[in-house]
């Protein structure tokens, strides 16, 4: 067959640079639209930064990164540790103790009958699979059984645990503690700057009465009882408090008489959100009150994609789902807004205020 005989290809050129610029547009829309979404900082995530934790030089940065889930269950461990009142040392052996188990994941599965975020046996007199798969059960009896061995808060971590796990690999649990180190200053009572922020997109609907629960469920239901009114509640007829202007100095009521939940649309400036309004006891000046007033900050948002939480104002800063990257922000103390119109999300000293969306978008 001569050269010019043979059949010439068709020219699919063009049609195949089209197809190929149409993909590629597509593809970078999806990818700014995850990315703004979830305030410019890519796919969902949480991350504890401290400085100077575990005993490190003051100025060094140390991170830890987690999955939503994982943030939510470390959260947890966390917070069940403080409302038994145990120092920092439990908190950091529990936490590298769930890290080797189960990767701070609440399985439902294991070797043989393990389950759970500590791979604890029903058979083992654990608890039935449903309490073990309860993640503030699992962690209330890892801490029970931990105060039983004798000097835990001075023994190596590996050590401690492997008395309260009986595991096969008792050596493995060491390599976890600079990370749940880091974690632990989150929530800790330590002086440690640390901050645990979440990226994603902003929820769609929160439900207050819920994130009480699982408040009281975590903390203990002295967290749920400090019995102030919200700064921003204003007299009505009759004498009774309503949501809207700041407390005068009379004693404060009772816990019975203070607001389950009481929704921020009747605020100054009338936000979207539904709101629960916490108050630490005396101010949150005392250094328990101080660890649970950041312990539970740092739990909300740690949770803030299960329960639908848009905001959490602690402390003079505020963390916003889906903006500022994620971050705490300083700024949001309440008093003012812009040095003139109250700020309707400030908390002012002793506060812990957590919004959430009502409706879906």
């Amino acid at each position: 067959m001569s050269e010019t005989d043979r059949p010439r290809p068709r020219r699919r050129g063009p049609l195949r640079a089209a197809v190929g610029l149409a993909v590629l547009l597509a593809v970078i829309g999806y990818v700014l639209v995850h990315h703004y979404s979830n305030g410019g900082a890519g796919a969902p995530h949480c991350t504890v930064t401290a400085k100077g934790a575990g005993g490190g030089s003051g100025g060094a940065v140390q991170t830890y990164e987690m999955s939503p889930e994982q943030a939510s269950n470390a959260a947890t461990i966390a917070a069940v540790g403080i409302s038994k009142g145990l120092p920092d040392r439990a908190l950091t052996i529990a936490l590298a103790t769930a890290m080797q188990e189960s990767g701070l994941r609440n399985l439902d599965h294991g070797d043989r009958d393990s389950l759970g975020l500590f791979q604890q046996r029903p058979s083992q007199g654990w608890g039935t699979p449903e309490q073990i798969m309860d993640p503030v059960y699992s962690a209330g009896i890892f801490y029970d059984r931990l105060v039983e061995v004798k000097g835990y808060t001075r023994l190596p971590l590996t050590v401690a645990a492997q008395r309260v796990q009986l595991s096969g690999f008792p050596q493995a649990y060491a390599k976890h503690e600079p990370d749940a180190t880091v974690v632990t200053a989150a929530f800790g009572e330590g002086e440690t700057q640390a901050t645990l922020a979440c990226v994603g997109p902003a929820p769609l609907k929160g439900d207050p009465e819920k994130v009480r629960t699982e408040l009281g469920r975590a903390f203990g239901k002295e967290a749920l009882s400090t019995g102030r009114p919200a700064v921003h509640a204003v007299p009505k007829a009759g004498g009774k408090t309503g949501a809207g202007s700041v407390p005068s100095a009379a004693p404060a009521p009772s816990a019975a008489d203070a607001p389950a939940a009481s929704p921020a649309a009747d605020a100054p400036a009338a936000v979207p959100e539904a709101e629960v309004d916490l108050w630490l006891k005396d101010g949150g000046g005392g250094p328990g009150e101080a660890r649970r007033g950041r312990a539970m900050a740092h739990w909300a948002v740690a949770r803030s994609k299960e329960l639908g939480i848009s905001r959490v104002s602690y402390d003079g800063s505020a963390w916003v789902a889906g903006q500022n990257r994620g971050e705490w922000k300083r700024g949001a103390a309440g008093g003012t807004k812009g040095g003139s119109a109250p700020d309707p999300y400030g908390a002012p000293p002793g506060q812990l205020r957590i919004f959430l969306a009502r409706s879906a978008r």
